[in-house]
């Protein structure tokens, strides 16, 4: 029996959702689920219980929206649009949140000093990731955590291919330049 590629799963499912079936709608769920929360905890600092939110917001918008979308680009393509436009929304809508430097080091007196180190480290990039302006942190998240091409982050943050490499450079230019004084207390170290 022939396997079937993702695209093709997809839009078997796809075609069981637009029909009302709800076994449609789970395996779209399944194969989709953990991306979908890997870009929301990341894009809102790892805060678990939002990230679960902003999920379900996507699939019940998937529910609702299924019809909207033509099959014109990879369903992907549709769903991170989906994700990123409900993270964005989301994001409007909550207060302030706590400046970057107030993050909780969860380390103990009894841990290895290399393991301090690397945990400080994993959470100061973490931060400066977070801390970027949205347009940018949705760029970054796109391409380096979920490994999505120039084009396919175009398509799903609805911008040319230009703006994503000039996002992208701007990006890196504020990660480089927030995360100097660790590089430099590295530097120092060897």
């Amino acid at each position: 029996m022939p396997t079937l590629n993702r695209r093709e799963t997809d839009d078997e499912f796809i075609a069981a959702c637009r029909r009302g079936d709800r076994a449609g709608l789970a395996a779209l769920y399944q194969a989709h689920k953990d991306k979908v929360y890997s870009i929301a905890l990341h894009f809102f600092h790892g805060d678990a219980a939002l990230a679960a939110d902003i999920t379900q917001q996507v699939f019940l918008k998937l529910i609702t929206g299924i019809g909207q979308f033509r099959g014109d680009a990879v369903f992907t393509t549709w769903l991170y649009r989906l994700v990123a436009n409900t993270c964005i929304d989301a994001s409007r809508r909550r207060k302030p949140e706590v400046s970057v430097a107030d993050l909780h080091l969860a380390s103990t007196a009894s841990s290895p000093a290399a393991e301090w180190e690397r945990k400080r480290l994993t959470e100061t990039v973490q931060a400066a990731v977070a801390a970027l302006p949205e347009p940018f942190r949705l760029a970054v998240l796109l391409r380096h955590f979920e490994e999505l091409s120039y084009e396919e982050i175009a398509a799903a943050l609805e911008c040319s291919t230009g703006t994503v490499a000039s996002r992208l450079s701007r990006a890196h230019r504020m990660l480089a330049e927030a995360l100097a004084p660790v590089r430099s207390w590295f530097e120092t170290k060897e």
